[in-house]
């Protein structure tokens, strides 16, 4: 069976109800689909991020009339992202994946760290990528892609 693992862009379009990812998806069984550690680690420092922004903001200003809706859709979004999570199996980061990543930091291959993380994880379990950025990780040896999108 494949393994298809959706890259953070793809969750995101996943989460936004995009039709082409949700169609795709129906035509794949629901056991072959995860994320990988690294996105869900991006999707929380995304939403965290939100937060800690408005809370800067908010010792800045001290309760702005909109502060209070935005922090609240912010929190919104958080919660959404926690339970989309917990729809979806998430693989580790694991020994093999780790071995994956030092080969590939040994190739110096011009990826960003947490793509290549991303790599690493879906080469271990030899599983294909779901992915919009074919410009950085078509650079990954071995790995394959699709785009849902």
């Amino acid at each position: 069976m494949t393994l298809w693992v959706l890259d953070t862009d793809s969750l995101s379009l996943l989460e936004r109800g995009n039709p082409k990812i949700q169609e795709r998806l129906s035509q794949v069984n629901a056991d072959s689909v995860a994320i990988s550690i690294v996105t869900a680690e991006e999707k929380m420092k995304g939403r965290l991020a939100a937060i800690n922004s408005l809370s800067g903001i908010e010792r800045i200003v001290r309760v702005a009339s909109a502060l209070p809706s935005r922090l609240a859709l912010a929190y919104r979004a958080l919660q959404s992202s926690i339970e989309d999570l917990q729809t979806l199996p998430i693989l580790p980061f694991s020994e093999l994946a780790k071995d994956r990543y030092r080969d590939l930091l040994q190739q110096k291959i011009r990826v960003g760290s947490h793509d290549l993380r991303i790599a690493a994880i879906v080469l271990s379990v030899e599983g294909i990528l779901v992915t919009r950025n074919r410009r950085d990780f078509e650079k990954v040896p071995g790995l394959q892609l699709d785009d849902w999108s």
